[in-house]
């Protein structure tokens, strides 16, 4: 299932050239999981209460065209691998024209009490939704 997230690009986020800076694409991201986690009823808040965490362990991206100021940018977000310990991630960012600007696949480890940990099934038929 692919979650759609939609944002407006702000000045501060802002290069001098008016492009989305680099960093802050990575904040688009988490933004847009953090969503989809929402979307599927486990979010961050809750994972934690029930002491897990979902850590990223490796990005791997791409840029393709600017995101400019003041643009909406999509954020397309879905789980191509998913096991009990881990997951990936794909998620593209598009502008509003529909132009894939920027692509990431975002490898993250289930933890629980600091280390890699096979999540339960009350976690795991949440996070199969994301698939």
């Amino acid at each position: 299932m692919i979650k759609d997230y939609n944002r407006r690009i702000y000045g501060y986020e802002c290069d001098m050239y008016g492009h989305l800076n680099n960093a802050h694409y990575l904040h688009l991201l988490e933004a847009a999981r953090t969503e989809a986690l929402m979307d599927v009823q486990m979010p961050m808040d809750l994972l934690q209460k029930l002491g897990w965490h979902v850590y990223i362990h490796r990005y791997e991206i791409d840029y393709k065209l600017p995101v400019m100021l003041d643009e909406i940018a999509t954020v397309k977000s879905r789980i191509l691998e998913l096991n009990r310990a881990r997951s990936l991630w794909q998620q593209e960012v598009f502008n509003p024209q529909g132009q894939l600007c920027f692509t990431a696949q975002v490898h993250v480890v289930h933890v629980r009490a600091g280390k890699p940990a096979r999540v339960p099934d009350e976690i795991w038929e949440h996070f199969l939704k994301l698939q």
